[in-house]
Order: structure tokens, then sequence, then C-alpha cells
């Protein structure tokens, strides 16, 4: 089975709610949230990522990404399902972990994304983490890959790929 880490901005994106992205864009995003539900979710133990899903997502129309947090809430606690992963918080942040990589090549990337790298690189089921609209994504996308953090980029044309 494969196994995914699924920024938040994914599934905004599946709800219509990113005036940036496209319809290909939405659908895009709306077909992987389905295939990333049929497969293996990855999340923290500590439910850091269904919080900020929570957080995003409980406003306004209901739409595929409430779905797909509906079905996260729901299966959290199924191992055939979801795969709950222990981060480490660094004592000096708790937005960064011990699981993120070290360095100054990944010193800029977002703080509040660290928690997917994070629980990528300590998943026993190396998962791709699934990205729409998040240009921090694509600016550190080497650094990333180096730490082999892979990153599926579900809106081509998005960003400037010069």
């Amino acid at each position: 089975m494969s196994a995914f880490v699924v920024d938040t901005n994914v599934a905004v994106v599946a709800n219509g709610k990113s005036p940036q992205a496209g319809p290909q864009c939405v659908l895009a995003c709306i077909e992987a949230l389905r295939t990333a539900i049929d497969e293996i979710v990855v999340l923290d133990d500590r439910r850091r990522i269904l919080r900020e899903y929570m957080g995003n997502l409980m406003a306004g129309q209901p739409g595929a990404g409430n779905m797909f947090m509906k079905w996260v809430f729901v299966n959290q606690a199924v191992p055939s399902r979801c795969e709950l992963v222990p981060l480490t918080p660094r004592s000096t942040d708790p937005e960064d972990f011990s699981e993120f990589p070290d360095g100054e090549a990944l010193s800029g990337f977002d703080r509040s994304d660290r928690k997917f790298v994070a629980v990528a690189l300590a998943s026993q089921n190396s998962p791709k983490i699934l990205n729409a609209v998040d240009s921090d994504w694509w600016d550190f996308r080497v650094q990333l890959a180096e730490h082999g953090v892979r990153v599926s980029f579900l809106c081509p044309g998005q960003f400037d790929e010069n």
C-alpha cells in the first residue's frame, strides 16, 4: 500500500477555497484525497495535523476537503487506514521536531509545515507529501529531497518552474 501525508492546503483547495487554484487544480486535489483514503494517511500521534485540518476546514459550505477531514477523524485510530507517528518537539520551539532535518538549508522552511515533514521522515511507510498551492514546498523541494522527503505537486504550473 502507498502512504500519504496530506498538507492542509490540499483539502482547502479541494473545498474550492483557494483563489489561486484553478479548476484543474481543484479536481487534482479531490482525486488525490480519494486516493489517500484508499491507501494509508500518515498523521502525528498528538493530533497536531488533525487539529490543523479542523481549524482550516470547519467553516463554510462543506466540500471534498471536509469529507477527507471527517474520514481522518473517524479512521485516525484504525492502523490499516492511518499511521500515527510520534514526534519529538524540540524544547526551544514546539513547531520544530527532532525528526525534522537539521541544518541551515531548511532553516527557512515554514515552521507550521515542519510537522508534515517530520511525520513523513518518521513514518514506517515512506509516504509522499501531497501539496497543492503552498509555495514553500516548491521553494525547498531540492533541500527536502536531499533528506529523502518526497513531495507530490498536484497542481502543475502553479509554481515558476525556472
